[in-house]
């Protein structure tokens, strides 16, 4: 092989590994962070938030407008004037009609500069004050979002490794009961079982596959719900190893904990700034009853400039100017005196809505405190639990292996063979369970007491030590194991020591119904 063959090989073998490779928590956090719609939600909530203040800065400054416009006026004017006239030799008077007309061109401009400077305004420093807790409060919801994030994503995390474990340990019971059921149809051929072995071999490896199939919609469900959140799907993912650490929390008391919880719950202080927010609305809702006061300037400037045309005239009026100018300052008072009751209103709306946030404050205090204690709890019988079904998985392991040499010498059954691989299962999916309910309960801990960041996720990565592949293997297939459709389900005897062949004749057990 030349250098460029063994060098585009090693690239493709480097390709291989790196896709191979299971994501650990830490990087399935990375996705999640930029793909997750909820916490992107989070941040443009609070981008759009710290919006509030500057608007309600804006009201205590200056406020400058102005106008400009210009206007093209064309008038012209026709009227017929009568104009008495005496015949001198009779007397009579008559009226001649002489038109009379006027065009005028004329253009406008004019402009205007307002200037406007509050100088005293209750509802406007209220709702300055009222704007810089709902910034604070965006920050809090935001923070408790980014933790709300680290919780979702580890939950549904070792949601898919549990699912994973439990699918594994029910292939594994397949493939044992399915070679139990050959051996037994084996054994039954040479006449050393009944039939009645055979068929709780067959029912069990029917129980089994069936158990395969809603392994893997677990998985599949849990896959989609890592997927809701991180927008990807894994092939594997790092799991535990069996040297994972069961740590005590620092520190060793619950009510400290507690106390940790009620000071720095993201959740609790959104809920507390929520009420502050609330009492500063009452401040502003008051301040309709109060005046305002406002410096006004102003400065306006008008001018035409036009073309008149009068009958009669040789020569018209051309460039005839017309200006005019106007300089203000004021000082204006605004007294409230009757809105018809709104303003009362709203006041008394306000105080309700306060009284509704420190009443939602208490009960996110109560919640605080639950969760904390509850999470305390958790991960303090969590360590006992992973120990005792440790020591339990291990016990059923050892009677497996009596049991199963106890069916070869002939002092065990079937049924008890087949009841020793049920109650392993068993043992190997609740500890994987506790094991992983353990880690979900320290990071539901730290959720409550508001300290929990990517160094306490990146300190639970490091626990994860072994690759964990999330695509079920192709063998055992159960679902080939299951009828298709249209097939009738066979009937089950009632009496399963009795077998009836086709033409009803009853057939002893321990015969094949076939004449085997």
């Amino acid at each position: 092989m030349d250098r460029a063959s063994a060098r585009t090989l090693a690239c493709l073998l480097a390709l291989i590994c790196r896709a191979t490779e299971a994501k650990d928590l830490l990087e399935v956090f990375q996705d999640a962070v930029h793909s997750d719609p909820q916490i992107r939600q989070a941040d443009a909530t609070r981008r759009a938030s710290r919006e509030q203040k500057p608007q309600a800065l804006a009201a205590l400054l200056p406020q400058v407008n102005g106008t400009a416009s210009v206007v093209h006026d064309h008038q012209s004017y026709l009227e017929d004037t009568p104009y008495p006239v005496t015949n001198p030799n009779t007397g009579a008077t008559s009226f001649l009609l002489f038109p009379y007309q006027e065009t005028q061109n004329v253009t406008q401009q004019q402009w205007a500069l307002n200037l406007r400077q509050n100088v005293f305004s209750w509802t406007n420093w209220m709702t300055l004050k009222e704007a810089s807790s709902e910034v604070a409060q965006a920050e809090a919801t935001y923070q408790a979002a980014e933790q709300n994030l680290i919780q979702r994503l580890s939950q549904a995390y070792f949601n898919v490794l549990s699912a994973v474990d439990g699918l594994d340990a029910q292939q594994a019971s397949l493939e044992a009961i399915s070679r139990q059921l050959d051996q037994a149809d084996k054994r039954y051929e040479v006449g050393l079982i009944p039939i009645t072995d055979v068929e709780e071999a067959k029912a069990s490896r029917d129980t089994a596959a069936a158990a395969v199939i809603a392994a893997k919609r677990t998985l599949a469900t849990a896959e989609d719900q890592l997927e809701e959140i991180t927008g990807q799907k894994y092939d594997s993912l790092s799991k535990p190893g069996a040297n994972m650490p069961l740590s005590m929390p620092s520190p060793a008391s619950q009510d400290r904990w507690v106390e940790i919880s009620m000071e720095q719950n993201l959740t609790l202080i959104a809920s507390r700034l929520a009420a502050d927010i609330a009492r500063d609305k009452v401040h502003v809702a008051f301040g309709g009853h109060l005046p305002t006061v406002d410096i006004v300037a102003s400065r306006t400037f008008q001018g035409s400039l036009g073309d008149e045309t009068l009958t009669g005239v040789n020569a018209p009026l051309n460039g005839v100017r017309s200006n005019y100018g106007d300089k203000q300052i004021s000082l204006q008072v605004t007294v409230p005196i009757f809105s018809g009751g709104l303003t009362q209103s709203q006041v008394r709306q306000a105080q309700y809505q306060w009284i509704a946030a420190k009443e939602a404050v208490v009960q996110s205090s109560r919640a605080t405190e639950r969760q904390a204690r509850d999470a305390y709890l958790g991960v303090i019988s969590g360590i006992a639990h992973v120990q005792a079904l440790g020591q339990a998985l291990e016990s059923r392991q050892t009677a497996l292996k009596a049991t199963e040499a106890g069916y070869e010498v002939g002092t065990r059954t079937a049924v008890d063979l087949l009841n020793a691989r049920q109650a392993l299962v068993q043992a190997q999916t609740d500890y994987s369970t506790a094991r992983y309910d353990y880690i979900n309960s320290m990071i539901m801990l730290r959720l409550a007491a508001g300290n929990l960041d990517q160094a306490q996720l990146a300190q639970i990565n490091s626990w994860l030590n072994t690759r964990a592949p999330t695509t079920p293997s192709a063998s055992p297939t159960p679902e080939s194991l299951t009828p298709p459709p249209g097939t009738p389900v066979p009937q089950v005897p009632i009496n399963p020591q009795t077998v009836r062949p086709p033409d009803g004749t009853p057939q002893p057990a321990g015969r094949d119904p076939r004449g085997r």
